[in-house]
């Protein structure tokens, strides 16, 4: 018994298909849905999304964010931004984890801040999905 996926983002659908497990970045927490799962809708939060397909190598994806809906037999990513892990650049998401600290330290607003912090949050996810791939781990 398998699901189906969709990932899906404002640059289009990054993946559509079937999978025995999904792992999630939710706002609660890390999440693995199989088949089955109950029924759920969550927000995402930056991190690393995992599909996994018997007889297949573990497709990944860095989500900046949206919202995960879970049926029974269907997982509906609808990501803020999304990309393929292995398309991910480290030197870029360091100079942008630089930027975005560099930002929540010069906030004056309280939206200036808020803002700086999620986006720091973004390059620090960012920045662990590429370390965890570069290690060969592709759990937590």
């Amino acid at each position: 018994m398998q699901l189906h996926v969709d990932v899906v983002s404002a640059e289009g659908e990054m993946f559509a298909g079937n999978a025995d497990m999904v792992f999630v970045a939710a706002q609660e927490g890390e999440v693995g849905i199989a088949p089955r799962h109950a029924p759920l809708l969550t927000r995402i939060r930056p991190g690393a999304l995992r599909v996994q397909r018997e007889g297949k190598p573990e497709e990944q994806f860095f989500v900046s964010g949206g919202i995960l809906e879970v049926q029974p037999h269907l997982v509906t990513v609808l990501a803020d931004t999304a990309e393929r892990a292995e398309d991910l650049d480290e030197a870029a998401a360091e100079q942008a984890k630089k930027r975005a600290q560099e930002a929540v330290d010069e906030a004056a607003e309280h939206i200036d801040l808020e803002k700086a912090q999620t986006e720091l949050a973004e390059a620090e996810a960012r920045i662990n999905l590429i370390r965890r791939l570069r290690s060969g781990k592709s759990g937590r």
